[in-house]
């Protein structure tokens, strides 16, 4: 039932427990101690809005960030991800396969607190080997959600 109610709140935080018992057929006080349960022991770990802040009137600049490090004895990359993901212009940090060992989206009011945030305080982190910034240009989808141009219902047309 925990899954089922999960996939439920992940669509759509705005979902009442009295809505939830009606689609999964379970009582609401037992899906309200599940919901309870799931927050306490932290697998619901936050409710999400999404905004358009460009419709909001307040432009966001986003870039990613690819992030070269030297893993530190004892603590590999935790250490140096953490001190990241301190910093408030970094919104998601992943520890990631490939060239670089992180990517970290970061999130600002102008492309110069970006780079400001970059030069200043990423790449100056005793551990940091180099960075490659991409800033965003658009946004198409963002967490399962079409952003601009899209009724959100489409799907791409199967080729067989």
């Amino acid at each position: 039932m925990l899954n089922e109610i999960l996939k439920i709140l992940e669509e759509d935080a705005h979902t009442t427990p009295k809505q939830i018992a009606a689609m999964t057929g379970k009582p609401e006080d037992e899906v309200k101690k599940t919901i309870q349960k799931a927050e306490e022991d932290r697998t619901i770990l936050k409710y999400k809005t999404m905004i358009d802040w460009n419709k909001a009137g307040e432009e966001q600049v986003y870039a990613l960030i690819e992030v070269k490090i030297t893993p530190q004895r004892d603590v590999g990359f935790d250490s140096i991800a953490e001190r990241i993901y301190r910093f408030s212009q970094a919104r998601n940090v992943y520890l990631v396969s490939g060239t670089y060992d992180l990517a970290v989206i970061a999130r600002g009011k102008t492309m110069n607190e970006i780079a400001e945030f970059v030069t200043q305080k990423l790449a100056p982190i005793e551990g940091v080997r180099g960075t490659m910034t991409h800033f965003l240009l658009k946004k198409y989808k963002e967490d399962g959600e079409i952003l601009e141009g899209g009724d959100g219902n489409r799907r791409q047309p199967m080729v067989l």
